[in-house]
Order: C-alpha cells, then structure tokens, then sequence
C-alpha cells in the first residue's frame, strides 16, 4: 500500500510544476490545493467505466488537478478501486509523489461490491451482519448506516481499494438525509459524537487526516427543517472531542447556478447573525467543496445559464462556483478525453476577483 499524504511541499511543488495559472490554487490547512478537483460519482460498475476513471483521474492530474474525490459507494466500490488505480500509476511512472495529492473518500451508505457475485443482500449478510459489522437495526429505510464499527469496516475497505495506508479526507457520507427519517434529532447528534470520536481515533492510528461531512440538504435548509444541521454545533463538538486541532476542517455540498442557497440562503446562525452557510465555513475556518457543478450535465444546456466572460458553460459553471467567497473546488465528475479536456480549460485563466464576483451576483439576481 502505498504510503504518506498531502503535505504542504508536496502540494507547492504540485502547483508550482502544474503548467496552469497559479491563481488557481489556495492555501488551505496548509495544502496547497487546485481549485477544481474530479469527482468520481456516476457510472456503471463494469470495466470499461473503469478505464475511463482511471484514465480521466490520469488525465485531470496531469493537466494540473490535485484534488481527488470518491466515496465507497460509487459504483459499488468500483470507483476507489479505478482511482487507486491511476494514482499508483502515476506514481510508478513518476510523474507524481503521494504527498502532492488531496484524496477524499466517503463512508456511511450500505453497499456492496461489483466485483463478488452476490446480490446486494446477500452480500450484506454474508460480509456484515454474519461477520457482526451490523447488527439488526443499524440500517435505515436510506440504506445508511453510522455505528462507528461499520465505519470503522469501511475505512479499511476503502484504503484497500485505494491502495493507501491514509486518506487525507473521510467525509461522513449524507449522515442527516440518510438517518433522519428514521430517528430524533437529539439520537443523530448523540450518533454524530460517536462518528467524530471514532474519526479522531483514526486520525491518530493515521488512517486519515481530516474528516468532514459530505451532505445534501442539512446545510442549505432553513433551521426549522428536521434536516437541518449547525455547523457552528458540528464545530463545536468537534472541538470538544479533538480540542483546537480536531480533524473536522471540510464539508460538501450541492452549489451551482441553479442550486444558489449555500450563496444567497442565510440559514446559519453565527453568534446573533443569520448568514450563508458559505460564510459561516469561512468564518469557523471549514473549507467547501461542492458538488453538481453541471447538475449531471442540465445547466450546460443553450441558455440554461446566464452568459458573462465569452466563456463556454462548462467554463462559466466552474468560473462562477470556484470564484464564490468560501469554496475550496467545485468537484467535476467527467470520464472522457475530451470532457476533461473542455472542463480543464478553466485552468488556463483565474477565478474571479471577488469585487467582480459580487457585481455579477447582483446583476444575475436584481
């Protein structure tokens, strides 16, 4: 397995030898990260889908990406392994060092593996609930489950698919959607003390290095939402368990054009003030990735976006999230040559200045 992490003369040394603007970078918990990454979501669970991951996690890098993201579920285990696969790859070829890239995974929903030849609930018995990983009502109706020895199960499958002896970020995987519906508040939050505690061990067994919170609705819903979430709380909590250098430094959530709330919806209370939850990461020092930048290819349809700069929409989505106060890198999911090609085009110029920013929000809102 391969060793080390994102360090900080590694990801310097990634960006300086990147060939691309060098505005698009930002220093983050002392990384130095691009600001846009791939994602790894969509696709069949078949080897052809392999190869094309593989290929495009190749190629994004190359072009000056060192910004990683996957997550267990994603093509049933299917999508670590192709992204495990390009980054062994590169390093064996020599074309980069572990410690130049910031990898990301996601563990939470119940899954299974493409690659046994079982049906999914035949795989959970045999490999879970036989193996006591789960027990009887650790599932919810959202095929989601956060017992800390689950997660624990599912960390070391996702190193093994990765081939890494560290992930520099586990996300807690849509813990609030996937849990809610089935339990109160006040148990999801007694549950989440656990998860953070549980991360925190295994950022000293150094299994990974940060842990966040991949999410879909909690933190762009108004506070009287069951599926709302504080992310001053989550901080707080955080802190209490790994005190000021708690490992809880990143969250994901959907932001685009069209999805705007994280932006413009000021559902986060700070202190007495209600503000985005864009600003509230900004605030208690959380960096944000986002998720859909194309809405899975809707807003690149003619006329689905706003134009400004000449640019293409695929450019003018990533120029409009990577340029938003807050965000570290919109994660792009893209599996061919020239998907990757088209969206990387951003690369060549930087994001926008934030007085320019502000002025085209106001326009594109009044």
């Amino acid at each position: 397995m391969i060793s080390g992490f994102a360090t900080f003369e590694g990801t310097k040394k990634f960006a300086q030898s990147s060939g691309v603007n060098q505005a698009n970078f930002k220093e983050f918990e002392n990384l130095i990260l691009s600001n846009v990454g791939i994602g790894t979501y969509l696709g069949d669970p078949d080897s052809r889908t392999d190869e094309l991951v593989t290929n495009a996690v190749k190629q994004s890098i190359t072009s000056g990406i060192n910004v990683v993201d996957t997550a267990i579920n994603y093509r049933s285990q299917k999508a670590e392994r192709s992204v495990g696969k390009a980054i062994s790859e590169l390093i064996q070829e020599g074309k980069i060092s572990r410690d130049q890239i910031f990898l990301s995974t996601k563990n939470g929903y119940v899954t299974n593996d493409a690659d046994v030849q079982l049906g999914f609930w035949e795989y959970v018995k045999e490999e879970y609930t036989q193996k006591g990983v789960i027990k009887e009502g650790d599932i919810t109706s959202g095929y989601h489950c956060m017992t800390p020895t689950y997660l624990s199960d599912q960390l070391d499958r996702s190193l093994k698919n990765l081939d890494l002896e560290c992930v520099d970020l586990m996300y807690l995987h849509n813990a609030v959607e996937g849990q809610i519906k089935d339990i109160s508040k006040e148990l999801f939050l007694e549950n989440l003390k656990s998860v953070f505690e549980l991360y925190e061990q295994k950022r000293d067994e150094g299994k990974i290095k940060f842990y966040g919170m991949a999410t879909w609705e909690c933190f762009r819903v108004s506070n009287e939402n069951p599926q709302y979430l504080s992310l001053e709380d989550s901080v707080n909590m955080a802190k209490k368990i790994g005190g000021e250098n708690h490992g809880f430094r990143f969250i994901q959530l959907p932001f685009n054009m069209h999805y705007d709330q994280a932006l413009l919806g000021k559902n986060q209370l700070l202190g007495t003030e209600n503000v985005s939850i864009l600003q509230a990461a900004v605030n208690l020092g959380i960096g944000v990735f986002t998720s859909v930048p194309f809405m899975q290819g809707r807003l690149l349809a003619p006329g689905a976006i706003p134009e400004f700069n000449e640019l293409k929409p695929s450019s003018r989505a990533l120029q409009f999230i990577r340029s938003s106060p807050g965000v570290l890198a919109p994660l792009v999911g893209q599996k061919t040559s020239e998907h990757v090609s088209e969206n990387l085009e951003i690369m060549k110029i930087p994001p926008l200045p934030e007085d320019e920013f502000l002025a085209l929000v106001k326009k594109l809102t009044s």
